[in-house]
This record gives C-alpha cells, structure tokens and sequence, in this order.
C-alpha cells in the first residue's frame, strides 16, 4: 500500500507484520518494555482523539523535549493524523534557545520527559502565551502526567472518530508536518518546515537502497529529535523493523549485547570511540596474544573497497577473523549487518577496518534542509561502495557542484523553507529549485560525492591560502591521545589548533611514564605530556601541506560535551561558542609579541 504520509505507516504495519509484538521497545528498571503494533496503534488514535478533546485544531504546533522512547512515537504520529505539527526539541539546548524556539513556533503544548527538564523549561514557559498545558512522560509531583491524554481520548473516542477520520483523509502530502530547529553552531536556531511528502519521498528511497524487513532488529541511540535519527526510524517503521531505545549514551555497549540488532545508526565520533577502546585492550594484551591482535589490524587496514583483495589476503583474513574479528562483532551483539554513518566525516581508516572485520560501515550524507538524507552508499556487498566518500545521490534526488565547488540538490526532500523567514529560504533555495547545502565538495568518479568542508568553516591564513579545518582536525583526531581539536587561523599567518586531550588515554600513558598530577589542569601543563602531544602534531603535519600544518597548538583540561555546550547534539563542534570560551588563549596563540612560529 501507498505510504506518502507519515501516519500511512500505522496502517501499512498492519499488512506486513499485524501480529508483531515488539515494534517499538525501551528498557524501565532493568526489564525490555515491548509495544506490538496493535498495542502502538491503539495508542496513537486514543491519543490523537486526547489532542482534539483538550481543543487543539488542525496545524496548532506541540513541543515535546525528551530522550529517545516510545512514548515519543506515540505522540509523533497521534500530531500527524490529526494534522497539527510536531516541534521536537533537543534536551541538551540551552535555556537561550529554548526561550527562542517557544516564543517563534508558539505551541499549544508543551511535553517534556523528565523532571529535570520540567524544571529547566518552566520558568521559560510560564513567558509564552501560547501554551496552554505541560504535561510530562515520567511521572513528577504536581505535573500532569501525559497518560491523561489518551485516557482523555479513550473517554471521547466515539465524540472524534469521525471527525479524525476526516482531516486524515484530508490531509494532502505537501502540509507541513513537523518544524524541526536546526541545532545551529551560530546565531539562532532556524525552524525547518518539512512536509509530508518531504520525509516520506526520503523514507522509500532509503527503502529502496537497502534491503531490511520485518525479521530485523534495530538499536537507537542518536537524539530522535534529529531529523536523521527521526526519518531512519520513520524507515524501520515502514517495513516493520522492531526498534529498540537504548537506554543512554553510557549504556549501548551493554544494550548492543542484549538487543542484537542487524543495523543500527551512528555518528563518527561514537565509531571513533568504540575503535580507541579496542585498541585500547589490544595493547592490554601480553606475547603472542598482543602480537596476533595487532597483526590482525595491520591485515585488516590494507583492506580493498571494493574487491581487489588476492586470494592469499582472503585467506589470511579469514584466519585473522577467526582470531580476533569475530570477537568484534560479538562485542556489537554478534548480528550487526550495516551500520549506517551521517552527521559529520568518518574517517577512511575506520570504514577500511570496520568492513574488513565483517563489521559493513557506510556513509551517508544529508541536511535538516533536505528531510535529510542526500547521497548514500550502498551496502559493501554491491560494489556500489567508495570509501572517503558519502556515496552517490539517493534515487530522484539530483546532485550539482556549483563553480565554488559548493555541493546543490534538487528533489522531493527538500524543505517547505524556514519558518517566519522567507528571506533566509531564498538565500538557500534559488529560483530553480536547487538547495544550496553549505558544503563544499567533489564527485569522485563522476558519482561518489565527497565532501571536503563547510563553506562556511572554511578560512583564509592572511597569506590568502584557504584553510579546510574539519580534514586537519580528522586527522589530528586519529591520535589516540586526542579527544576534540578544533583548528584556528583565520587571517592569521598559520594555522593552530585547541586541543581537548582524551584523559582516560592520557592518564595510563602518564601513569606508565611516572607523570604524577593533582588534577588535569596541571596534566596538561606538564612539560612531558606537552612534549608527547607535539609528538603527536608533528606526525600528522607530516601528511598535510604546508599552509595545512599546524604551527602551535594548546591544550586545554577541559572535556567537550554536550551538556557544556562545545558540542551539538550530533556531536559537531560549535565553534563560535569554543572561540568565545578561549578567546584569551586564542589572542596568546597568534600574538604579536610572540609571533615567530
């Protein structure tokens, strides 16, 4: 059956697999709570029904901030099938943004999932007019709790059947179904108006790309109030995946082991993670052991993708599989069959090292603006495949490389525009319909879309040279004693780098070398670890040219989070926040008085 709107996936779930009794699940107190798709189906309507008997109409817009869970799906599509449009909100905002965002879409309502976030959003609420009810997921003293909402609608369902039943049938493919505020590294966030036939239109094409059904399984873990999390899971929805919430971030490695998932979702830096950790007991390892493991790696980053692996090199990886691969793959729940990469760039090796050991790893690449996915590649088994690319252009979306070498797309995924912000859609939507994304990049082979920066990260040295920093800062990353780095030098003679040490890495090396420290503020000014992350900086300037070379670096005993607010919710470094944080450490980096490099 069609599926050209977001609520047609309900009724589709209930042809291709109506007795599944775990399409949606999360974990409470330690036990898997598990929602068949009729139990999923019974909830949404009685909420929907909920909705119109608390007066909300037909586009009134409803916030919800919370962690990944059912609860947020049953709220998404009982929005979606009464018409009115849903406004998912990061967490981990700052307060700023959340007064911003409340006073622009002026919702109706406000759900939030946990007490903390009651408390942080409260006061900003009470402000807007427009709301006029908070009610919370989790249960909270003196706060109405969200389960009155479909009570409310099982109560009334005979009053609003009918009248639901309408505005579904109604409800046309091109209306705004959700606005979705872009994370921002700069400025206010921008509110992305997304159609139906917006999400949708990704929503098939990724089904057409990859081959999972109804016998799958899936963890997420990414926000799913971010449009990649939130449109994937539109996607395993439509053909019946089961979906399980990990719990937390600090909790997937143990949530992989119990769920056993054939595909899940990822960002670099949570690839890069699990990588350091492996080599981390790796090198734990003693003799012959140690010696198979690293022999192993060495094998497996000489990898071919795609084919052109000798017979004598299958043979040898086959054996190193056995040794030491497979414990890998065990590691991620022993049925991992794709893992599916967006957000920012993964880096070449991991992709090499992570196919080799039977681990298929794939990047994607797409924006808010674009529903988001705009180029994929394939699964490894294709050959459609090119490492240090995002693969080629999804079908029916069209891909161009404008003079400045600035990637532009054309399809059905492309927003309705910015809400309240006409001026800013047609600074990024031209009159032919092309959306310029803001990156720069290359088609290799004519095909294969490589992404080489940020337009608007990218930077001028003062000799006139252009800087890409997200390559340098890929590199420098590959390190193991190095956490986040973010590189700097605009109009500067050279360029530098603030370096975020990985402390766990960094304090067995300085307790095997006899480097004692009160605190990491003292660490990272210690003549020896100052020393070894030059070592570190020299290597890598190596592989880069020389107006790419870092110069000076600093280090700093901070770690970058989300919750401090160096980092976005995808992980991505906001760097108008990192420059104010060490303006002063900036200024002592390129200062006149000091400007010999």
């Amino acid at each position: 059956m069609k599926t050209e709107r977001t609520f047609d996936i309900l009724a589709n779930l209930m042809t291709i697999c109506p007795e599944k009794e775990d399409i949606l699940a999360c974990k409470v107190k330690g036990q898997w709570i598990k929602y068949s798709v009729k139990e999923y189906l019974e909830r949404v309507e009685s909420t929907s029904c909920g909705l119109m008997e608390l007066g909300l109409q037909k586009g009134d817009r409803v916030v919800t901030i919370s962690n990944n869970r059912p609860e947020w799906n049953f709220m998404d599509m009982a929005l979606s099938r009464a018409g009115m449009v849903h406004v998912p909100v990061y967490p981990t905002i700052s307060v700023s943004d959340y007064s911003y965002i409340l006073n622009d879409c002026k919702p109706k309502l406000l759900i939030v999932s946990d007490k903390a976030l009651y408390e942080k959003i409260n006061p900003i609420a009470r402000k807007v007019n427009s709301i006029k009810g908070i009610f919370s997921y989790n249960k909270i003293d003196n706060v109405r709790n969200w389960e009155e909402i479909p009570d409310l609608g099982r109560q009334n369902i005979g009053k609003h059947a009918q009248t639901l039943k309408k505005l579904e049938d109604e409800t046309g493919i091109h209306e705004m179904v959700t606005l979705i505020y872009t994370s921002g590294t700069t400025g206010n966030p921008k509110g992305v108006m997304l159609s139906h036939s917006n999400i949708m239109s990704n929503v098939k094409t990724i089904s057409e790309v990859y081959d999972f059904n109804h016998t799958h399984r899936t963890l997420s873990f990414l926000p799913i109030s971010h449009v990649f999390e939130r449109t994937i899971n539109y996607y395993f929805q439509s053909v019946g995946i089961s979906v399980y919430y990990a719990e937390n971030l600090g909790t997937i490695a143990e949530n992989l082991k119990e769920v056993q998932p054939h595909l899940f979702i990822s960002v670099p830096r949570l690839l890069e993670r699990t990588y350091d950790k492996i080599i981390s007991k790796g090198r734990e390892l003693t003799g012959i052991k140690k010696r198979i493991f690293f022999w192993a790696v060495n094998l497996g980053m000489k990898y071919r993708i795609p084919g052109g692996n000798s017979a004598l090199y299958k043979i040898r990886l086959k054996l190193a599989d056995k040794l030491v691969f497979s414990k890998w793959r065990e590691a991620l729940g022993g049925k991992v069959q794709l893992i599916v990469v967006g957000g920012a760039a993964l880096q070449p090796r991991l992709a090499i090292i992570f196919n080799a050991a039977g681990i298929p790893v794939v990047e994607g690449y797409g924006l808010t603006e674009s529903s988001p996915v705009i180029a994929a590649n394939r699964k490894p088994e294709t050959g459609d495949l090119r490492v240090g690319t995002v693969g080629p252009a999804i079908p029916g979306v069209e891909i161009r490389i404008a003079d400045d070498g600035e990637i532009l797309c054309k399809g059905p995924n492309i927003m309705l525009g910015y809400y309240n912000h006409p001026g800013l859609t047609r600074e990024v939507i031209d009159k032919e319909g092309w959306l310029h994304t803001g990156d720069i990049g290359m088609l290799v082979e004519d095909r294969y879309l490589k992404i080489t920066d940020r337009k608007k990260e990218m930077f001028k040295l003062s000799s006139g040279k252009y800087i890409a920093p997200q390559i340098i800062e890929n590199k420098l990353k590959e390190s193991m004693f190095i956490e986040q780095v973010m590189v700097i030098g605009e109009n500067q003679k050279f360029a530098s780098a603030i370096i975020s040490p990985d402390f766990p890495f960094l304090h067995n090396w300085s307790s095997m070398h006899n480097i004692s420290f009160q605190d990491n503020k003292e660490l990272i000014q210690n003549p020896d670890v100052i020393a070894r992350y030059q070592k570190e900086v020299s290597e890598i300037n190596k592989h880069m040219g020389q107006t790419e070379q870092i110069k000076r670096f600093r280090l700093v005993h901070e770690e970058w989070n989300q919750d401090t607010g160096e980092l976005s919710p995808t992980l991505k470094l906001r760097r108008k926040i990192l420059a104010e944080k060490y303006a002063d450490l900036i200024r002592e980096i390129f200062s006149l008085s000091n400007n010999r490099i």
